[in-house]
């Protein structure tokens, strides 16, 4: 269905209810399970589901599977200017309601469970886990990722470094190289594996609030990190903080998959990514349209296949963090 066949006065009657506008509120914000917006809104499950199909029967929420999962999201970027008019009114003022900040704290509550398993996970793997990627991905999936010789005056961000793998890769090519993870076990393995480098930074950090400084790195990489995250949008939006205007990113991950069991096994929230979710989110964030190609897989991996994702942020930046293609060059 598309909006031409739902006129906008038809529409306008799904606003009426404020538990519904609560709800297009948070889906505007970040895309929600039924489940967790039970748990944000404080509603049962038939009561949720409910105002979702009127929203949706409306075309003001739309929704995606992810596994056995459903996500819903608001539907609001890129329609037609008078519902986005109608929408930012309605939302400003839900912003000054009573109950706004109530919501959000649940939001926040809500999305750090996401990460609990990963975090579980990473805190008894480290020792294990470059058998456990190799095992799943085979030893050198990045290597056609990295194809081009990289500038030697460049600093580059390694986000989500795991075990420095990748940095110490980078590091004998490039200025210096900053290592981040959330993971203390991972940072004392990424320790170990530099020791010897002299032009490598770790930090311990979270992906969705980066201990960098705004514009301060030439090029950033995310290998196999964000479908670990609870808010991968977030994440990128960070990365477009921290890189220099016409700053590369470059992103590793998952295809779209159906191993489900990952998400108990390895802490994984997402199943793989679409190359449109990809390009949707990079769009968010302010990077330029990205080059997105899979890459060939290992012979002896037993993973989802991946694909690479290459994009640079403007050369005219503006931050948009609430908190303030590293190798395009290979095409």
């Amino acid at each position: 269905m598309t909006s031409a066949q739902v006129p906008l006065l038809d529409s306008l009657s799904a606003l009426a209810d404020p538990t519904r506008c609560r709800m297009l509120r948070l889906l505007d914000r970040q895309e929600l399970t039924v489940s967790e917006l039970c748990a944000v809104l404080q509603l049962p499950q038939s009561t949720v589901s409910r105002h979702l199909k009127t929203l949706a029967d409306a075309e003001w929420v739309t929704s995606r599977r992810d596994g056995t999962s459903r996500y819903y999201s608001a539907a609001v970027a890129g329609r037609d200017n008078a519902r986005a008019q109608i929408w930012e009114l309605t939302r400003s003022q839900l912003a000054e309601g009573a109950g706004s900040g109530q919501d959000e704290r649940r939001l926040a509550s809500v999305l750090a469970k996401r990460s609990q398993t990963s975090r579980e996970f990473f805190a008894t793997v480290a020792g294990k886990w470059d058998r456990v990627r190799a095992d799943l991905f085979g030893a050198d999936f990045a290597a056609p990722a990295l194809l081009a010789m990289l500038p030697r005056e460049w600093v580059v961000a390694d986000l989500g470094c795991g075990t420095g793998a990748m940095v110490a890769t980078l590091a004998p090519h490039v200025a210096r190289v900053i290592g981040v993870d959330a993971s203390a076990e991972m940072l004392a393995a990424a320790g170990e594996r530099t020791a010897a480098l002299d032009n490598i930074e770790l930090r311990a950090g979270s992906l969705e609030s980066l201990p960098l400084e705004d514009r301060s790195v030439d090029a950033a990489l995310l290998t196999l990190v964000l479908h670990h995250l609870p808010s991968p949008a977030t994440a990128l939006v960070e990365a477009a903080r921290v890189l220099k205007p016409g700053g590369r990113l470059l992103i590793v991950d998952m295809a779209p998959h159906d191993h489900e069991e990952y998400r108990q096994q390895m802490g994984h929230v997402w199943l793989g990514f679409s190359e449109a979710q990809i390009q949707r989110w990079l769009a968010d964030a302010g990077f330029e349209p990205a080059r997105v190609f899979a890459l060939p897989p290992a012979g002896d991996a037993k993973g989802p296949a991946l694909f690479a994702a290459a994009s640079t942020s403007p050369d005219s930046q503006v931050s948009n963090s609430p908190n303030s293609s590293l190798l395009q060059g290979a095409e």
